[in-house]
């Protein structure tokens, strides 16, 4: 360019074909310009010249007009292949294009129904008394929080994915060749697989704070979207019911076995006290125990006086004398008659007995023991009374206690599609991309220099 210019002012024909010839190596409008402003001037100071190169200068463009870069557009095309064979073209714009079109074009649009439910318990104490339930440790149920995470491995379990495939087809409709294969389910899918595209396509999200439950269904189809989670609120509504029931049941089977066991220790101690009174005729020992001492007191105290009066006798009568014979022979009659309740009072015989077993008992013994199957039927007597009402109030409770689900928002019939997301997919997956391509440039880059 720089020797054309130097040439214009002493060969204008050699200064046009330099121009020329950077105007092939080097199209640019700058250079059309002076070409189209030398040839100008050759026209008018060599005219021959020009008429016989007219072939040649007739082909350059005017100034005024871009059809001088027609072989700049001949290789545009080329250097786009260029820049679409650049590694970021191939590891990173067009795979972006394909998943921009799959997107936009090719996904089949997924709605989106959700409902919100809560669990909802009465505030109930303990239905057990405290003394049935210091002896049993028996334990009330669990907490609101708990069943809302129970409920949520109920919805992910495949006891109901099972109930959804026999009760509406799920795996048909997700299955289906209408809707495209990346998104669809596989018809020949495992009951693994089956469980695994159940969970990412359906969506549970729990409030700590007041413990409502979310659950959101997707589907090819609004309607069908809506029939999944009104299936799904259903099915956990029954399945908290169940529990509930079951947890009931529970409870009061355990009380009234309890209360089992107490009636039959009831009726133990009854029958050892009566069988123990029956074998000594006693109808209370301590009483007649008591009776016993008193009359061996009395008879004491008679001897004492019988025994003066005797004596009294005795000094001014003979031992002959028919009122010191008949003093005696009474005296006598009370020793006997003490000997006798004294006996009475330490040594006791069974009604029934074998010649092997000890015959005399004494009534302190017959007292203990007596007193002891006593404490025995009071004991049980107390136990009884309170399982009882333990019983009573397991039967009101248990029901109260009951855990029922409580519909918040009842499930929606989608009208615009939710999924896919194009925008935030197609954002992400170029960032992505990006990322991962920087990457692995800085990494090739560094083994390069480490070569």
């Amino acid at each position: 360019m720089q020797q054309a210019e130097e040439l214009k002012r002493v060969n204008l024909p050699l200064a046009l074909r330099i121009l020329q010839r950077v105007r092939n190596l080097k199209p640019s409008k700058k250079i059309l310009v002076e070409i189209s402003r030398v040839s100008n001037e050759l026209k008018k100071t060599e005219p021959d010249i020009m008429s016989s190169s007219s072939n040649e200068t007739d082909y350059e463009p005017n100034a005024n007009s871009d059809s001088g870069f027609t072989k700049q557009s001949v290789q545009n095309p080329i250097r786009l292949k260029k820049w679409f064979a650049t590694p970021f073209s191939v590891f990173v714009l067009i795979p972006f294009l394909l998943f921009f079109i799959y997107q936009a074009l090719i996904a089949s649009a997924r709605y989106e129904s959700h409902a919100q439910i809560i669990i909802q318990q009465p505030n109930g104490m303990s239905t057990l008394d405290p003394k049935l339930a210091l002896l049993s440790g028996f334990s009330g149920g669990s907490a609101v929080g708990q069943d809302t995470q129970l409920l949520k491995a109920f919805i992910y379990s495949n006891d109901l994915l099972q109930y959804l495939n026999e009760n509406y087809n799920w795996k048909k409709h997700f299955s289906d060749t209408n809707y495209d294969v990346v998104s669809r389910l596989s018809s020949d899918a495992s009951a693994e697989d089956q469980l695994d595209y159940f969970k990412s396509h359906v969506t549970i999200e729990i409030d700590e704070k007041s413990s409502v439950f979310t659950i959101r269904t997707q589907a090819y189809e609004p309607k069908y979207a809506n029939e999944l989670a009104k299936a799904i609120v259903n099915r956990a509504e029954w399945y908290i019911n169940k529990i509930g029931h079951d947890l009931a049941k529970a409870q009061l089977t355990f009380v009234q076995n309890e209360h089992e066991i107490v009636i039959d220790k009831l009726q133990r101690a009854k029958s050892e006290l009566l069988a123990f009174q029956s074998k000594y005729n006693f109808l209370d020992p301590e009483a007649e125990g008591a009776a016993l001492a008193q009359i061996t007191y009395g008879l004491e105290s008679q001897i004492a006086t019988k025994k003066s009066e005797l004596r009294a006798l005795k000094s001014s009568m003979s031992e002959q004398a028919p009122a010191v014979m008949l003093a005696n022979e009474q005296l006598k009659a009370l020793e006997t008659q003490l000997e006798h309740e004294r006996e009475r009072l330490t040594d006791i015989s069974p009604s029934e007995q074998t010649s092997s077993e000890k015959s005399d008992i004494s009534v302190n013994e017959v007292i203990a023991k007596f007193s002891e199957y006593k404490m025995n039927l009071q004991f049980a007597l107390e136990a009884y009374t309170a399982s009882q009402v333990s019983l009573e109030k397991s039967r009101i409770e248990a029901y109260r206690q009951l855990k029922y689900l409580v519909v918040v928002e009842n499930p929606t019939v989608p009208e615009d599609a939710s999924y896919p997301e194009i925008l935030y997919n197609c954002a992400l997956f170029i960032v992505l991309l990006s990322m991962l391509f920087g990457v692995i440039r800085i990494v090739l880059a560094t083994i390069e220099e480490l070569k």
